[in-house]
């Protein structure tokens, strides 16, 4: 991970509970940040600095059912800051694995995990469509956020699931979340950076 973004990190952003998860901190952006000085001209947006409904849902279910994750070995897809990954290492995951294709946003889950005490693994890159995660539960937060990324996402995760594997997804029911082809576990009010706050579910692939 990048030394700079660290320091970066430490340095700009604040320490604060989770909204909706007190049992959670985060390195969360704020006014000051000037996370413009962080990714550039050519980076990926700092989504990993804000709280989104998709991940947070899921990180509240984790927690409220820990039966959901313990024991079990678990990738937390595209991760961003990583509550959903600390999340399932506090309910008792044997082993969690945090990916992202954004370098900061790994950056910013070594960080949290650490505020933490807990253990991440951090994987970065595209996992969709490569080889199968060596994990019991893949769990995923607001990952369908447009067309392009759900059609191939789904086809992922079936496969996934066909291999036996648990697959969780958080999202604030976007459109193009394939809610025909989920089952939804769990719903709630939640907060969501830039739209103040709605419904967000818990689903599951049957």
């Amino acid at each position: 991970m990048s030394a700079f973004a660290e320091d970066f990190i430490r340095t700009n952003l604040r320490v604060e509970p989770a909204r909706f998860l007190p049992e959670i901190s985060l390195y969360a952006a704020h006014p000051g940040s000037r996370l413009s000085l962080l990714i550039g001209d050519e980076g990926e947006p700092p989504y990993w600095a804000y709280g989104w409904a998709g991940g947070t849902v899921l990180a509240r279910h984790v927690l409220d059912f820990p039966e959901t994750v313990r024991g079990r070995r678990v990738l937390d897809l595209g991760c961003g800051s990583g509550v959903v990954g600390i999340a399932a290492a506090k309910a008792g995951a044997v082993r969690v694995t945090a990916s992202d294709i954004d370098a900061n946003a790994l950056a910013a889950t070594r960080l949290n995990a650490a505020l933490n005490e807990v253990d991440i693994d951090l994987a970065e890159g595209d996992l969709i469509g490569g080889p199968l995660p060596q994990a019991d539960i893949v769990l995923v937060g607001d990952l369908f956020y447009d067309r392009e990324t759900a059609e191939k996402m789904l086809p992922w995760l079936q496969a996934c699931r066909a291999a036996g594997k648990t697959v969780l997804i958080g999202d604030p029911f976007r459109a193009h979340l394939p809610q025909d082809s989920l089952r939804l576990v769990a719903s709630y009010d939640v907060p969501d950076f830039g739209s103040g706050s709605g419904r967000a579910g818990v689903f599951s692939l049957p």
